[in-house]
């Protein structure tokens, strides 16, 4: 499987997506990931089934399948525990759940920093501060995002984490993360697919030598369930992604998939179906034509699906935009 420099590792550009994927059903599917060839894990504390993807992996190794160097496994620090008190015990809260004794990628999660939620309190804390608040809802805390970075950048001293990173930042917090960064981020992750096309990002992140990492690379499929996408706005249904299937003899998951890698970027499909697994990972034995990528790309229109500026008014009862 092909793979990306990303620090001074190489990472696998195809990974698989572990959000909402139910904790109960996470153990068999990464099992069952690492057994179709997979070796790159991307998760979180977020989601909810660390605790379970370390069961998968430790099943995996047990059974021959890999090993731990084999893999590449990304988690990423919640907005709860920005505060550089916190974010070191976050990293082990990750790692212990794992079961692992390091992380090849940490990143920070969101550019939101939230009041401290401790884990006995509730673990993972999610969205909202107080849950038995009168009005439950969103509060944001006074912490810079330099000062959660210096700290991550400790976690590598430390050797808890081999790179460092971080997810859904714009054009202008990456260019001031690099003027304060002693250890430039060796991942930027953010949503991007061909209805958000993100190129302005991906050139800024390319001039600064930084990789990219594409989550919801499939679009609106992962947001249907959540009400924050409907059926219509499937990508899949595109007459370029189908005239371009039927000549490849692929599905239109797996050109949107090679139109994603094609132009650069890693890609982190969620799916815990043994045959969706298979597929997905089936992109490296065709090439788009140049006008087929050209034409992908034109279908942009900045449709973002995994939006705060969004979905934190509607459920968590506060406004907060992240981008303009």
């Amino acid at each position: 499987m092909d793979s990306i420099s990303v620090g001074s590792g190489s990472m696998p550009l195809i990974g698989l997506g572990l959000w909402k994927i139910e904790p109960a059903d996470t153990a068999n599917a990464v099992v069952e990931a690492i057994r179709a060839g997979y070796r790159h894990l991307d998760s979180a504390a977020d989601y909810g089934n660390e605790a379970a993807l370390g069961e998968g992996i430790a099943r995996a190794i047990n059974q021959g399948l890999c090993r731990r160097e084999d893999l590449w496994v990304t988690s990423k620090l919640w907005n709860t525990y920005h505060d550089p008190a916190h974010v070191e015990a976050a990293c082990q809260r990750s790692l212990d759940d794992l079961g692992l004794e390091y992380l090849d990628l940490y990143l920070v999660h969101f550019p939101i920093a939230q009041p401290f939620v401790d884990f006995a309190e509730r673990y993972p804390p999610g969205w909202i501060t107080d849950t038995n608040a009168d009005e439950p809802r969103m509060e944001v805390a006074k912490v810079p995002l330099s000062a959660t970075w210096a700290t991550m950048e400790a976690l590598v001293d430390r050797g808890l984490v081999r790179e460092i990173g971080v997810c859904n930042y714009n054009s202008g917090l990456l260019h001031d993360l690099m003027t304060y960064a002693n250890r430039p981020p060796a991942m930027l992750q953010i949503e991007s697919h061909p209805y958000l096309s993100q190129d302005a990002l991906l050139r800024t992140a390319a001039d600064y030598g930084i990789p990219v990492t594409a989550f919801s690379p499939l679009g609106a499929l992962s947001y249907v369930a959540l009400d924050m996408a409907n059926g219509s706005e499937s990508v899949l249904n595109e007459a370029i992604v189908v005239s371009a299937a039927q000549r490849l003899k692929k599905t239109p998951a797996q050109v949107v998939l090679r139109w994603a890698v094609q132009r650069g970027t890693a890609v982190i499909p969620k799916t815990s179906k043994a045959e969706r697994l298979i597929e997905n990972r089936s992109i490296f034995d065709f090439q788009l034509s140049d006008e087929e990528m050209s034409a992908i790309s034109a279908l942009n229109r900045n449709r973002r699906f995994n939006d705060p500026g969004v979905f934190c008014e509607a459920a968590f009862n506060r406004f907060h935009a992240i981008y303009d």
